[in-house]
């Protein structure tokens, strides 16, 4: 067997895991989520302040995750990754209050599709991505950055941009992410056990800003 056909066999072992791992989480958060809501136990979340707790647990696995990363244990990263993905359900519950059921499911999968284009034109592109990161990087912080003042300023116009602009830059990081996680099994400062968990928190990450900006644009919110 030639090294060619050993790289392609590794490299489809590695995209299968991580979509395998990436799925388990978005299965984990959906469940999450549609019990958090369906069971009235956002109402109480709500009320005993929980929420903003949870929101900074969140915060907090991603700092680890991405600082610490190559120093944690597989187990450990593994473990992270699925609290991360639970406790993201419990917030992601709130959207059930304000979209309709129909509209969520259809945008789902709108974002599902559109999140799978992008994958696949990262995945078959033979450029290199790298020098488009820190132009989508600053184009999302400089709209984090609008959209904090645009609390204040209560633009709705301006929060559509935002919105449109977040989800574009999705779009590209969505691309660069996959290109970034086909090369990882060149990369030995990560334990190769612990390449698809890597893949899969940013390709989960990238596909829940995804579906939450098409939400936010196209959802049918309740009356």
């Amino acid at each position: 067997m030639n090294d060619d056909v050993i790289i392609e066999k590794n490299t489809d072992n590695l995209i299968y895991k991580t979509f395998f791992w990436m799925f388990l989480g978005l299965i984990g958060t959906a469940g999450i989520a549609g019990y958090t809501y369906f069971s009235g136990l956002w109402i109480s979340l709500v009320e005993s302040n929980y929420f903003e707790a949870i929101l900074i647990g969140e915060l907090l696995i991603v700092i680890l995750f991405s600082l610490f990363f190559k120093k944690l244990s597989s187990t450990t990263v593994a473990i992270l990754y699925f609290i991360y993905s639970m406790l993201n359900g419990v917030t992601l519950s709130t959207i059930f209050l304000i979209f309709e059921l129909n509209s969520i499911i259809v945008l789902f999968a709108t974002a599902a599709t559109l999140f799978g284009l992008f994958a696949l034109l990262g995945f078959i592109t033979k450029k290199d991505l790298g020098k488009w990161y820190y132009l989508l990087l600053g184009t999302l912080i400089a709209s984090l950055v609008i959209s904090i003042i645009n609390m204040f300023m209560g633009n709705s116009t301006l929060d559509i941009l935002i919105d449109c602009t977040v989800l574009f830059a999705f779009f590209g990081i969505t691309s660069y992410d996959m290109n970034k996680i086909k090369n990882l099994q060149y990369d030995n400062s990560i334990e190769s056990d612990k390449l698809y968990i890597y893949g899969a928190m940013q390709l989960y990450l990238d596909f829940i800003n995804i579906f939450i900006r098409i939400l936010s644009l196209f959802g049918k919110r309740r009356r």
